[in-house]
């Protein structure tokens, strides 16, 4: 006779995870109210957006992995198909060209929804394949990670590409591959580096050039990381309060309740503050990994492991950003930067997990 099934199993959500990711959403909320110049309806708008992230996630996590596994390809073909949409009628904004529209219904970013599609497309190649995956199977796992990464490249949207190939990448290192062709695979991305390089936009090749010298244009390109270095470093280990940050509160930040909130909580919180987001960023990828390690089949595994992973390079991204120590890529700090789609993706993320470790007791040994 089975074992008694909790509440939680029933639900098919982790209480633990949950209640990390209920954590960071909230003292997120904290940190917007301030970065948006103490805006209650930018806050309030942000807070319905993670009910309906939150609402996502709890739907998809009742579905089985076996589910989810056949309509990976369905939902692959279909995100590609979007982006071809957004290449054809997609909404311009800011110079980019990479939102889809229906009229007083929704505007969304059909990228967004590949950081999920894609993985979970190289995770069901490989499922049924001998592992570690052989040259032949590598060749067309690069051919579902690049034409999509190709595509969200041409709108352009450099961070948003990235992060795409390296959710579908943990995939295929999560599946045993030898460090004999990691290495080869090393060089040969090496030496595609100057290829990239003249296939990048002027904007794109600004941004690398002044992150390695930004003062060389303080009042033009060095601008957003001067700034963002200076109200990180004026906040000083316990910072200067919520709301009384000088840099952010004058608009001397830019992007202050996007891309650069992390400034901002550096500048308001201090050193003390960030130690404790990046507390509640290692404690989500730990519960993550642990989950993801107590999948029952390799689909659920493969999948699982690239969700965290992926969630992990987010943090490091939006972190290395800010203070200085990478390339400005445009990549929001998870679940506290203002945003919907990344919000809802994010959590749909963390539903496949919680299925694939709820559901595992269900599944035919």
């Amino acid at each position: 006779m089975g074992r008694k099934r909790s509440l939680w199993s029933r639900l098919h959500l982790d209480p633990w995870l949950l209640l990390l990711l209920l954590s960071l959403m909230g003292a997120g909320l904290v940190v917007l109210y301030s970065a948006s110049g103490m805006s209650l309806a930018v806050t309030l708008g942000q807070a319905s957006r993670f009910g309906v992230a939150l609402l996502a996630m709890f739907v998809i996590a009742q579905f089985a992995p076996d589910t989810l596994y056949r309509w990976t390809p369905l939902a692959y073909c279909l995100g590609v198909a979007m982006l071809l949409a957004v290449e054809i009628m997609g909404d311009i904004g800011m110079g980019a060209q990479r939102w889809l529209e229906i009229p007083g219904l929704l505007r969304f970013q059909p990228s967004e929804l590949m950081k999920l599609a894609v993985p979970m497309m190289v995770a069901a190649y490989l499922y049924k394949r001998p592992l570690p995956p052989s040259m032949r199977d590598l060749l067309v796992c690069a051919l579902i990670i690049g034409v999509p990464v190709m595509m969200i490249m041409r709108q352009p949207d450099l961070g948003t590409s990235l992060l795409v190939a390296c959710a579908a990448v943990f995939v295929i290192l999560l599946a045993g591959l030898s460090w004999r062709v990691i290495g080869l695979l090393a060089v040969l991305l090496a030496s595609a580096l100057p290829l990239l390089w003249f296939n990048m936009h002027e904007y794109q090749r600004q941004r690398v050039l002044t992150f390695l010298n930004p003062e060389s244009d303080p009042l033009g390109a060095g601008w957003n990381i001067i700034q963002s270095k200076t109200a990180i470093g004026s906040g000083g280990v316990f910072g200067k309060g919520w709301g009384l940050g000088t840099q952010s509160q004058l608009e001397f930040l830019p992007e202050r309740h996007t891309d650069f909130i992390g400034a901002v909580l550096g500048e308001e919180w201090g050193l003390v503050g960030m130690l404790v987001f990046l507390a509640l960023y290692v404690l989500i990828v730990g519960r993550g990994l642990f989950l993801a390690n107590t999948a029952q089949d390799t689909y659920g595994r493969l999948v699982g492991g690239s969700i965290v992973l992926t969630f992990f390079i987010y943090v490091f991204v939006n972190i290395g950003m800010v203070s200085g120590i990478l390339p400005v890529v445009g990549v929001p700090l998870p679940l506290v930067s203002f945003g919907g789609t990344s919000s809802v993706t994010l959590l749909v993320g963390f539903g496949i997990l919680m299925s694939v470790h709820t559901h595992r007791r269900l599944l035919p040994r």
